[in-house]
């Protein structure tokens, strides 16, 4: 039975332990989610054999959970802050539970891809839930400390998903990588049963459900739009109506945000440099980190024929900075602002997604694994700062909206960044197929290369039969290599305006803090001040 909703903020438990065992299960809530992302791409390629389904479906096991989880943090975190923040981190575990103990059994890839749905509904729901739980629990240099401890456990999920996901297909099959989900959220769950204690923001009045809608209604628009272009054409009617259709919703819900009473998302938040700044830090990552989580292991499998425990291995070269780099890059805003030392992780990205361009394809030697290295160290650097100042920047009573907002746009990034580059590849490998052959029919070309930006080399083969295995190859690293320059193209805009609008940002003492004088330039100090006393 869950504890009686307390109003007071913020709550305690009632002791250390169980202060100590609240937050574990708020680290393996947020160790179950990015596990859930990076182990599903690991363990596509043999869903694919095992369940029928095509090219389109098996892109949507990642993007169906992707989407459902970023459409709904903002509502998620709403929620949590109305109707109590433990209430909504049970039932995100509790679902979490159930639907991975479903996943094994589903007969097709269809199946699977619906199950994922609710897989991210619950996921936005416990994380939404535990993180602004501890966001009431913590201040100052704790609060530092505990996000930092959040960042990590993202870090782990992201950096041992893919090997876990290799050693239990190789031990058993894909169905384990679901089963090792179930553990975890149901391990969280007990926790949460017997030692959270619930909070909530006594002042929240109402849902904004219009908004909410039109958000989901949106994202979805658009990310079916980017995931349909490979095989339609990015000017195809149904493609440029989807595009036209998203736009259009996106206005509706700017108005209903502008017009309602408590709206889920507050744009006035928006105008302040360093909350724009702070939203600014996921975008670089998700081009130049989660996209690549995604991409790299149907790459290493699916292209360049490595068993799941080698590409698994491979990937920890890649994820393994997550583990201990965003602990270093706090405790070094205390001496660098933290935009210069966001824009220099991206800088380092930069250079690591460079020497990318020059690794052959089949190549896992030295330079790939330095490669690898330097862009997870990069990405690491501003990953264990984007929480904590994303928090800081409203007032501790809208943690659950601040939670919200930022996960909701973070999350929404990097699952419309996944799509974007999966049909980026799709359409450069085409390209390449098109000039090396004219005369194949389009039809043809715009399947097989889809085959090719799914890592499924075999089914590509079979398609363009006309093809010999060397131009199959040839088209795939071009591709690759394309698709790795928008990254540093769009990483290098990123750190050009992190640099501007965080770059007198500094942490002292936990506490994230900005140049008076620059922002009584800006004309904004005092406005700041009034909207978020946890600013000095």
């Amino acid at each position: 039975m869950l504890q009686r909703t307390t109003h007071a903020s913020p709550t305690a438990p009632s002791s250390k332990r169980a202060k100590t065992l609240v937050l574990i299960a708020v680290i393996l809530a947020c160790i179950s989610l990015p596990l859930s992302l990076s182990a599903g791409p690991a363990a596509q390629t043999f869903i694919g054999r095992d369940l029928a389904g095509g090219t389109v479906a098996l892109s949507w096991i990642t993007n169906a959970f992707m989407l459902a989880c970023g459409s709904t943090l903002m509502v998620a975190g709403a929620l949590a802050d109305h109707y109590g923040r433990k209430k909504i981190f049970f039932i995100g575990m509790l679902v979490m539970t159930v639907v991975s103990l479903l996943m094994p059994l589903a007969p097709s890839v269809l199946w699977l891809d619906f199950l994922r749905v609710p897989h991210g509904l619950a996921a936005a729901c416990a994380y939404a839930g535990g993180v602004s739980m501890l966001a009431q629990e913590f201040e100052g240099p704790a609060r530092v400390r505990i996000f930092s401890l959040i960042g990590i456990a993202f870090g782990a999920g992201l950096a041992f998903g893919p090997t876990l996901a290799g050693i239990l297909i190789a031990s058993f099959s894909w169905h384990a990588v679901f089963l090792s989900s179930a553990l975890i959220s149901g391990i969280a769950l007990v926790l949460c049963i017997f030692f959270m204690t619930d909070s909530k923001n006594p002042s929240a009045h109402g849902l904004d459900w219009a908004g909410a809608g039109t958000f989901t209604l949106m994202l979805t628009l658009f990310t079916f739009a980017v995931v349909e272009a490979p095989v339609h054409g990015w000017t195809s009617p149904l493609v440029l109506g989807l595009f036209l259709a998203s736009a259009l919703v996106l206005a509706l819900f700017v108005v209903i945000e502008m017009r309602v009473l408590n709206p889920m998302l507050d744009l006035s938040l928006f105008r302040y440099p360093r909350f724009l700044g702070a939203q600014l830090l996921p975008l670089a990552t998700a081009y130049s980190y989660i996209a690549l989580l995604v991409i790299l292991p149907l790459r290493f499998i699916g292209i360049e024929g490595l068993n799941a425990l080698d590409a698994g291995i491979l990937m920890l070269y890649f994820s393994a900075p997550l583990l201990f780099i965003p602990f270093f890059s706090a405790m070094l805003t205390r001496f660098i602002p933290v935009g210069i030392l966001s824009g220099l992780g991206m800088l380092i990205s930069v250079a690591g997604l460079f020497l990318f361009t020059q690794v052959p394809l089949g190549d896992h030697g030295v330079l790939m694994r330095m490669d690898l290295v330097l862009i997870g160290l990069g990405a690491a650097i501003p990953w264990g700062l984007m929480d904590n100042l994303a928090v800081s920047v409203v007032p501790s009573d809208k943690a659950g909206m601040a939670v919200g907002i930022f996960g909701a746009l973070r999350v929404s990034i990097d699952s419309t960044a996944m799509a974007i580059v999966g049909s980026l590849l799709a359409f450069f490998a085409r390209q390449t197929l098109t000039r090396i052959r004219p005369d194949q029919n389009p039809d043809t070309l715009a399947s097989g290369a889809a085959q090719l930006a799914a890592g499924t080399l075999a089914k590509a083969g079979s398609i363009l039969s006309d093809f010999d295995h060397a131009h199959l190859l040839l088209a795939y690293d071009l591709a690759f290599k394309q698709l790795l320059w928008v990254a540093i193209i769009l990483t290098l805009i990123a750190a050009v305006l992190v640099f501007a609008l965080l770059g007198r940002v500094r942490s002292d003492h936990g506490e994230v803090k900005a140049d008076k004088e620059d922002e009584t330039h800006r004309g904004i100090a005092a406005p700041l001040a009034q909207e978020s006393p946890a600013l000095d």
